[in-house]
């Protein structure tokens, strides 16, 4: 139930906020400032790179399963999912007095895409619109998940082949995603760069605090310390 209302309050505080701007973006329909560099239109179109684009959602629920299951691991997660949501805030709060439209789609060859691929570009297109550009949500959450993931597989699972394997993967896939919101056209330069600053910031502020929760003598962990 714990890790359900977690969910819970994750959708409410992190998709609601980035998807209503996205919807109001759209809808608006004006750019305050065009991020777009150059070097936007050369990165070429990946077909395949929209399974690491689309990964991302993979990363939430992987977070709540390898939190340990004790009440000081369970006070970490809050204090992190806190901070994803103030993150979430931070960036909705520029789509809405910095709105930019991301107007690269039409350059993905869509014949030359296979029959998967074609899926779940549409299936991307048809839940984004093509707002919200910087800072990219996609890579701020992306970093802060990853550090949080690997600090609590580290806390849960000794030192091991499949734990190194597991961590591998893990930060290969956030390189790979990096990557793919630049060849699926879902982003600028700009939003990759500055959405990799918010991501950096939120865990550098999240980090002391999970670590004095991690200092906590286990007598502070008790609900109700002064009945005891």
């Amino acid at each position: 139930m714990f890790r359900l209302i977690v969910l819970i309050f994750g959708l409410i505080a992190v998709a609601v906020p980035y998807f209503g701007t996205n919807v109001w973006a759209a809808a608006n329909g004006v750019t305050f400032w065009d991020p777009e560099l150059a070097i936007d239109r050369q990165i070429p179109v990946i077909g395949w790179m929209i399974a690491p684009y689309m990964a991302l959602y993979l990363f939430y629920p992987t977070t709540l399963l390898v939190n340990p299951m004790d009440d000081r691991h369970r006070l970490e997660l809050i204090a992190g999912i806190q901070m994803l949501s103030l993150a979430t805030i931070f960036c909705s709060a520029i789509f809405m007095i910095f709105p930019a439209e991301v107007d690269l789609r039409g350059q993905i060859d869509w014949e030359s895409l296979s029959a998967w691929q074609v899926t779940l570009f549409e299936a991307m297109h048809g839940v984004d619109e093509s707002w919200n550009a910087w800072p990219s949500l996609h890579i701020a959450h992306s970093y802060f998940l990853a550090h949080a993931i690997t600090r609590w597989v580290c806390a849960a699972y000794d030192d091991s082949t499949g734990r190194r394997i597991f961590l591998a993967i893990l930060w290969i896939e956030f390189v790979l995603l990096s990557i793919s919101i630049l060849t699926t056209k879902q982003h600028y330069a700009w939003d990759l760069f500055t959405g990799l600053i918010v991501g950096f910031v939120g865990w550098r502020i999240a980090e002391p605090v999970l670590d004095g929760i991690a200092a906590l003598p286990d007598d502070r962990l008790e609900p109700y310390p002064d009945r005891a």
